[in-house]
C-alpha cells in the first residue's frame, strides 16, 4: 500500500514539475528586471498603493509579498497597501492549480476574488490609518529579504521548483495514506468537510510562513476536502514568508500582531460569508 500510494504521489507531482518550473522562469524574469520599478509603484500614491498591491500579489511567487513587508516596517508603503499584496498573494497554489487543466475555473475565480478582497481591503484600512514614514532606502529592505541572496534567474527557479515539488509530494502522500488509514469520512470531520467553521481552520493553517501551508491547502481542496470558500480563506491569510519578514524588521511587535489578527480576521470573514454563495 505504501509503494502504491508513494508512486501515485510522485507521478502526481511529476505531471505539475515541467509547468512550475515555466512558470517560475518567468517569474524570476519579471521579479529580477522589474522588481525595483514595481515596488516604486507600490510606494508612490496612498490611493494607488492598494489596487497595485493587489495586482502584484496575484503573481505566484512570494517575492512581492516579502518586499511588501520591508517596504511597510521602513514606511514606504501603507499598511492598506501591505495588507492587499499580503490578502491577494497566492503563492505556489495558483501553480499548482494552473497545472490541473480541470481547474481553470477555480482559477480565474481565486484570482477575480482575491483581487476584489485586496483592493477593497487595502482601501479601506487606508481610509482609516496613516501611512508611517522612514528615509531609508530600497536596498536596505531588499538585503535583509534574504529570499535570493546571489542566486541566478535559473537556479532561482530551480531552487523554487524544487522547495514547491518536495512539499507538493510529501503532501500528496500523506493526505493519500491518512485518508487510507482512518477512510474518508473520518478525514473529512478532522478537516471539519461540510462545516460552516472550517474557513476558522483553513485561514489558521495559511498563517503558517511557508510556501508548505498552500500547497497543503491546495491538495485539500483538489481532494475534495476543502470547499472553495475554505481554500480561498485560506489562501487569503497566507503569505509565505512575509509575516517571518515582518516580525523581523519591524521593531513594534505589538503592531505586527494586530496586523497578523487583521489579517487572519479578514480571511476568516471572508470565507465564512462566500461559503453561502459559492
Amino acid at each position: 500500500m505504501i509503494l502504491d500510494l508513494a508512486i501515485d504521489a510522485l507521478l502526481d507531482t511529476l505531471k505539475t514539475l515541467p509547468f512550475l518550473f515555466i512558470a517560475f522562469i518567468f517569474m524570476e524574469f519579471c521579479e529580477h528586471k522589474a522588481a525595483n520599478r514595481i515596488n516604486r509603484w507600490l510606494s508612490s500614491s496612498k490611493f494607488l498603493g492598494a489596487p497595485l498591491g493587489a495586482v502584484f500579489g496575484l503573481i505566484p511567487q512570494c517575492g512581492f509579498s516579502a518586499a511588501a513587508a520591508n517596504l511597510y516596517a521602513g514606511g514606504l508603503i501603507s499598511l492598506g497597501t501591505l495588507l492587499s499584496v499580503l490578502l491577494s498573494t497566492s503563492d505556489e497554489a495558483l501553480l499548482i492549480l494552473l497545472s490541473r487543466g480541470d481547474q481553470l475555473n477555480t482559477v480565474w475565480r481565486l484570482l477575480l476574488c482575491k483581487f476584489l478582497i485586496g483592493c477593497i481591503s487595502g482601501l479601506i484600512i487606508d481610509f482609516f490609518y496613516a501611512t508611517k514614514k522612514s528615509t531609508k532606502d530600497m536596498h536596505t529592505f531588499c538585503a535583509s529579504c534574504g529570499c535570493h541572496g546571489e542566486r541566478s534567474l535559473l537556479s532561482a527557479a530551480l531552487y523554487h521548483t524544487f522547495i514547491t515539488v518536495l512539499p507538493l509530494f510529501i503532501f500528496t502522500f500523506f493526505i493519500g495514506l491518512i485518508m487510507e488509514l482512518i477512510g474518508t469520512e473520518v478525514f473529512s470531520s478532522l478537516i471539519l468537510n461540510g462545516s460552516v467553521f472550517q474557513p476558522f481552520l483553513s485561514s489558521l493553517i495559511g498563517l503558517i510562513p511557508n510556501c508548505a501551508s498552500s500547497v497543503l491547502l491546495t491538495q485539500l481542496f483538489l481532494s475534495g476536502g476543502l470547499s472553495f470558500a475554505s481554500l480561498l480563506a485560506g489562501l487569503c491569510s497566507n503569505s509565505g514568508v512575509a509575516l517571518l519578514l515582518l516580525f523581523k524588521s519591524n521593531p513594534s511587535q505589538k503592531e505586527n500582531f494586530s496586523i497578523l489578527l487583521i489579517l487572519y480576521g479578514i480571511s476568516v470573514t471572508v470565507g465564512f460569508i462566500l461559503q453561502f454563495i459559492f
